[in-house]
């Protein structure tokens, strides 16, 4: 996973607009990697928007007091919703690849219960990713973008 960007704030510069600034670029983050999010053969997509989700969330829960309060809260319960589904599908994702990473070690007798297993985990990992389907279609992104845009745009004045 790529390291996110340094955002530059100037410290002359009001504590609104260092929250714009950092609650924008964080956004743009999590934009960056809704792609392949959806994709079963690269997990990584979903822990990269993951990632950036959260620092999304920690960033706006920070500058709280910059954003008018009722903007604030439904933006926040977009980005905690879009988390947990992204959360949901991810947790599949490290319980498959553990397994797979265990099973040149598991004994002969048992590789039929670890391959039931793994086929189980996988179902279980399709149903993650058709409830996290919704909330990275573009429409629902695109009102979360706009969404986040005006919070941000509050904070600037």
């Amino acid at each position: 996973m790529a390291r996110a960007r340094e955002v530059e704030i100037d410290c002359e510069a009001p504590f609104g607009l260092a929250a714009a600034r950092v609650v924008e670029q964080r956004a743009k983050e999590v934009f960056a990697h809704s792609a392949a999010v959806l994709d079963l053969d690269d997990v990584e997509g979903v822990h990269d928007m993951r990632v950036a989700t959260r620092r999304l969330r920690a960033a706006l829960e920070v500058f709280e007091a910059c954003f008018p309060r009722k903007r604030w809260r439904k933006a926040l319960k977009r980005v905690k919703q879009l988390a947990d589904a992204l959360g949901e599908r991810r947790d599949r994702d490290v319980e498959i690849e553990l397994l797979e990473g265990i099973r040149e070690e598991v004994a002969e007798e048992d590789q039929a219960a670890l391959a039931r297993m793994l086929q189980e985990l996988r179902a279980a990992q399709r149903g993650a990713n058709e409830r996290l389907a919704p909330f990275v279609r573009k429409k629902r992104l695109k009102k979360l973008r706009k969404r986040l845009g005006r919070l941000v745009a509050e904070a600037e004045r």
